[in-house]
């Protein structure tokens, strides 16, 4: 049995969740999300509690379970509280602002770049190089930060690009004056 398939989802207050043939439905105070589910599994929601059950002991089955447990987990926290990501910006002249739906960012190139956002990702920016982006989809919202983040990747010998708020990145040593 998967360990992580087998343990239970709590069902927050003012969470709903509706199963129509193999698709299933999580709404809640933030929206709504919606995921098929493969025929192999079950889902059972009882007194607060979701439990996805497997019908089979295959070895495709047995892969799916603790994956699909993980992903509608991460839909009940999603629309009920939903999720952030922060990137930081360092570089000379880095920087980034929100239009409408586009994250406008100048970050080194002899062109600004206009990033679309996708719909149900929001940004904010704070100091001109730290963007927060907020999504009720797990899955999206990295996708997002890893979309931006490959625009201009932190390079090793001075730091500078987009990196994820707490990120390390392993300086190296430059090149050493030749001595004549």
């Amino acid at each position: 049995m998967s360990r992580v398939g087998k343990l239970a989802i709590n069902i927050p207050q003012g969470v709903k969740i509706s199963q129509q043939e193999l698709e299933l439905t999580v709404a809640g105070p933030k929206g709504t999300l919606a995921r098929p589910i493969p025929e192999q599994l079950a889902v059972e929601v009882a007194d607060q509690l979701l439990h996805i059950r497997r019908q089979s002991d295959s070895r495709q089955t047995r892969s799916l379970h603790g994956l699909m447990r993980a992903l509608v987990f991460n839909m009940v926290q999603g629309v009920s509280q939903g999720f952030t990501k922060t990137l930081e910006i360092t570089g000379t002249g880095y920087r980034a602002e929100v239009q409408n739906n586009f994250l406008n960012l100048s970050l080194g190139y002899s062109h600004p770049i206009n990033f679309e956002l996708p719909a149900g990702v929001t940004a904010t920016v704070e100091r001109q190089n730290v963007i927060r982006l907020e999504a009720i989809d797990k899955e999206l919202l990295g996708q997002t930060a890893a979309r931006l983040r490959a625009l201009r990747a932190v390079e090793p010998y001075k730091g500078k690009g987009i990196r994820y708020a707490g990120e390390r990145v392993h300086r190296k040593v430059g090149k050493a004056g030749s001595k004549k």
